[in-house]
């Protein structure tokens, strides 16, 4: 099984830690955040595919060609216009009717998430936020599987937000991508099409750590630090 790394972005609302350096290589207690990814995976993922846009250099300087035993290949995403461009190219590395591991490289997870996550053929990461109207949503059947997905609901019908973590296959390729109002192709709306037609399985998590601001690295610290004392 292999992971797509998604670390193209420019990282804007981390200005002005993200002007000379890319955002998946911040710190948090020392490591990059793309390295705390990384070390998450599960055994099953064999090989990475990462892909890169913004200052992409400083990110294969920093890694090379291999992590912990696992390749890495390098796809450059060139123009900054969403997720699902980013999938097809690192297509070129994924076989047929394999599934693979979806992740951006600028969140914190927990591996045990992970490992459960990749036990399903089709999945999607959620965790319980408490104010659903600020995330994209997805509702979740009687079976656990996704019923629906809305963005940033006036009346949420869950409070499960998704954490742009998947398991998917390249049958994703067959729907129909629509460009969003900034010029970028994302993800939740081809799942939300996927999910018509297949189960794609829920499952809760709760190590993830987002980090869209500067503030939330110590945040993300205090929280490892927690998480690290109650495991002695």
């Amino acid at each position: 099984m292999k992971a797509v790394i998604l670390a193209a972005g420019k990282g804007t609302r981390m200005q002005p830690l993200t002007l000379e350096k890319p955002k998946p290589l911040l710190e948090v207690l020392g490591k990059p955040i793309l390295v705390h990814v990384l070390e998450c995976l599960p055994p099953e993922i064999k090989e990475i595919i990462i892909v890169v846009g913004y200052m992409g250099d400083q990110i294969k300087t920093h890694l090379g060609d291999d992590f912990g035993g696992r390749k890495i290949h390098y796809v450059e995403q060139k123009e900054l216009n969403g997720h699902i461009p980013a999938l097809k190219l690192a297509r070129q590395y994924l076989r047929p009717g394999e599934k693979f591991l979806i992740l951006p490289a600028d969140d914190i997870r927990g591996k045990d998430d992970l490992t459960r996550l990749v036990s399903h053929p089709l999945a999607v990461g959620v965790h319980e936020v408490e104010h659903p109207e600020r995330f994209g949503i997805v509702v979740p059947s009687a079976k656990g599987t996704i019923a629906d997905i809305e963005e940033k609901p006036k009346e949420p019908k869950s409070n499960l937000a998704a954490t742009m973590a998947y398991v998917l296959n390249d049958s994703i390729f067959d729907y129909q991508e629509k460009m969003h109002g900034d010029g970028e192709y994302y993800l939740p709306p081809v799942i939300k099409q996927m999910a018509r037609d297949k189960d794609i399985f829920i499952e809760r998590e709760t190590g993830w750590i987002p980090i869209g601001y500067p503030e939330d690295l110590k945040k993300a610290e205090a929280v490892l630090k927690d998480n690290a004392a109650g495991a002695k």
